[in-house]
């Protein structure tokens, strides 16, 4: 949205915005703004977005989109992929494990997306090396501007005004401090209904000065908030987790890349990492996991429940995890990417026209 936003400040163009059943994102409808669906299932707005892909100026991507290798664009067209996470603990792309059971079509396919893009947005050098690695891409495409869904972490006003929206949504938040828990996705556990973390034993711990934010896939129908009224609060369906960040003081996670951004606010974390052999084999990990993190790793609950009451916290470590990995955001990412793509366009107009 911080693009978006900025674009749209900067530039009197048209933007249209393709989207599917799966965004939870609602884009406002404006004068200059599109909005369609990006599904055959609605062959119409279906057909229209094929168009408008083949069409654009600029293609702004958050994701691997398979369409990419497929698409046939115009001359010059700018690919500006700005990915869904500043940082990385996990291996993605071509070093994915998984990729080496994919067929050679497959293999072919990632390289002919990945060769579409014209500019990889990054925070940080670590994270610009990652990139080169994961999608083959050189250095040229690289922009540091920053993530410009960071800018938001900058922005006092807007954060007071999600702190305050989100304790009329949740009053509890006014009198005690919030634990969230925002484990990674896990394919081979999206048809269970329970979670590893032991709900009961937190209650029993916390709940005199703490209520339990939960985030998880939702594919997990277990409405844990029924048990522990006073206690849980399914917050799954909340469109934008770095809103829920402002008002979290300790984040429990394990291998996402929520981490990369709360580090901003310098707050405690807590890594709960109970299959960490078995995640690590499969998927593989950038650099030694328990070096990265910048907090406690934990196997069960019991331990992490004693890294809470034992404060087992190293903030310095947090606040140089966030240095690292934000190098490049300062909070005028946004702005600092629209001036790129369009003084590069000026420039290719230039060279044209001689």
């Amino acid at each position: 949205m911080f693009t978006l936003n900025e674009l749209e400040k900067q530039m009197d163009e048209p933007v249209v915005i393709l989207k599917t059943s799966s965004c939870r994102v609602n884009f406002n409808v404006l004068d200059n703004r599109t909005n369609l669906n990006f599904e055959p299932v609605n062959l119409l707005q279906w057909i229209q977005s094929i168009y408008h892909l083949a069409t654009c100026d600029k293609l702004f991507v958050d994701n691997y989109f398979g369409f990419l290798a497929s698409t046939n664009f115009k001359p010059n067209v700018q690919c500006i992929q700005l990915w869904h996470a500043a940082g990385a603990i996990k291996q993605f792309g071509l070093k994915d494990k998984s990729i080496t059971t994919r067929s050679k079509n497959a293999y072919k396919r990632f390289n002919k997306v990945y060769g579409r893009f014209t500019h990889v947005t990054v925070g940080s050098e670590k994270m610009a090396a990652i990139f080169r690695q994961s999608f083959g891409i050189s250095n040229d495409v690289i922009v540091r501007s920053g993530i410009p869904r960071s800018d938001f972490f900058f922005n006092n006003q807007k954060k007071r005004m999600i702190e305050q929206s989100l304790q009329s949504v949740y009053p509890a938040i006014k009198r005690k401090k919030v634990i969230l828990y925002a484990p990674t996705y896990r394919d081979d556990e999206l048809n269970k209904t329970d979670i590893v973390l032991e709900i009961q034993k937190l209650n029993e711990a916390f709940i005199d000065e703490y209520i339990l934010f939960l985030r998880l896939h939702p594919a997990i129908k277990n409405d844990f908030s029924n048990n522990y009224n006073d206690f849980v609060y399914d917050v799954s369906n909340y469109t934008d987790i770095n809103h829920l960040l402002v008002v979290t003081d300790i984040l429990i996670t394990d291998y996402s890349s929520i981490p990369f951004e709360f580090s901003l606010l310098e707050r405690p974390m807590i890594f709960f990492a109970y299959d960490l052999e078995k995640y690590g084999e499969t998927r593989g990990f950038w650099e030694d996991y328990e070096t990265l993190v910048p907090g406690p790793v934990v196997r069960n609950t019991n331990d992490l429940i004693h890294a809470i009451q034992e404060n087992k916290f190293d903030l310095q470590r947090v606040k140089d995890f966030a240095s690292q990995w934000n190098q490049y955001s300062r909070g005028s990412s946004s702005k600092a990417l629209i001036n790129t793509l369009y003084t590069e366009e000026e420039q290719y107009r230039a060279v044209d026209q001689n």
